[in-house]
């Protein structure tokens, strides 16, 4: 059976509220809103003020993870402190509440027992005052995993640091400082993407809704402090319950666009095997590459 897949080609905060009512869900509870808050320096990423009317619009509280970098990177999400006080410079306190998830230990080991990588994923603790969760994806590249999109929002995006060290190394360790040494390969690490999502996925059982946005496309990621310009024109705003599906559309609506930039787009994409967190997703069997996009 095909995923319904909307697309609209006008990209605005009230767009994406509309997007997300054609899916005809309401998140229930306490809704834990996952987005990608922007590496100090980051250009690209997107603004709380973008955001906003979709949040008001579900009640929900961002959340985050620290991450498994720093140091060498330049990058201040690594530890607790420097990462609340850019969210406090980035503005997404001032607009909403936010829960940094592993800020405190320990964390949460959700077992994997179908992956094909990890057997386990480490989240933060806190994710679990949450009774759904609504992803928020900046679709875009990525600088190890090809693209990001819904998939790496709910594997990396959701990880603890510990856990995003997991996954980078393919299963071999947890930690941060180890696991740049050990790190996976161009089969292993796509795939443990997927494994680790898979944990979210079961977590929420069907409390989900994705909603990716493609602007400001860049091949690099938002992870990025000085990340290159954007590439491609911006393309649209899409919103499915599948996150396979979501993604596989956004790669396609790329290869289908004239503009010049896709080539170099799908360079990163192909060159870090990207496609392959989407197969590897679809192969564990919690969506689907088949889709209707709906234009709206």
């Amino acid at each position: 059976m095909k995923a319904k897949v909307y697309f609209t080609r006008t990209l605005t905060p009230e767009k994406v509220v509309e997007a997300y009512h054609k899916l005809g869900i309401q998140l229930p509870g306490n809704v834990a809103v996952k987005v990608h808050s922007g590496e100090k320096g980051n250009q690209n990423y997107l603004h709380p003020e973008f955001w906003q009317p979709m949040v008001d619009e579900v009640h929900g509280t961002i959340v985050e993870c620290n991450t498994a970098y720093g140091d060498a990177s330049g990058g201040v999400r690594d530890n607790t402190e420097s990462h609340r006080k850019l969210l406090e410079e980035h503005r997404w306190t001032k607009f909403f509440p936010v829960d940094l998830l592993d800020a405190e230990g320990p964390d949460l080991v959700w077992p994997i027992p179908n992956g094909k990588v990890l057997k386990e994923n480490l989240v933060g603790k806190d994710i679990v005052n949450y009774d759904s969760m609504l992803v928020l994806a900046h679709f875009k590249g990525h600088p190890m995993g090809g693209y990001g999109g819904a998939l790496k929002q709910l594997s990396i995006g959701c990880a603890s640091r510990a856990g995003k060290a997991l996954i980078h190394s393919g299963g071999r360790t947890d930690d941060r400082y180890e696991t740049w040494k050990q790190h996976a390969d161009k089969n292993a690490f796509p795939e443990a993407m997927a494994d680790a999502a898979e944990s979210v996925i079961e977590h929420f059982k069907g409390k989900l809704a994705f909603i990716n946005v493609m602007k400001n496309l860049s091949v690099d990621c938002d992870c990025c402090m000085v990340a290159e310009d954007p590439c491609m024109q911006d393309i649209g705003i899409l919103a499915s319950l599948d996150p396979v599906a979501i993604d596989q559309a956004c790669i396609d609506l790329v290869l289908a666009s004239d503009d010049p930039g896709k080539e170099h787009f799908m360079e990163r994409v192909n060159s870090r095997n990207g496609i392959h967190t989407i197969e590897a997703a679809a192969a564990l069997g919690y969506g689907t590459r088949e889709y209707e996009l709906i234009e709206f």
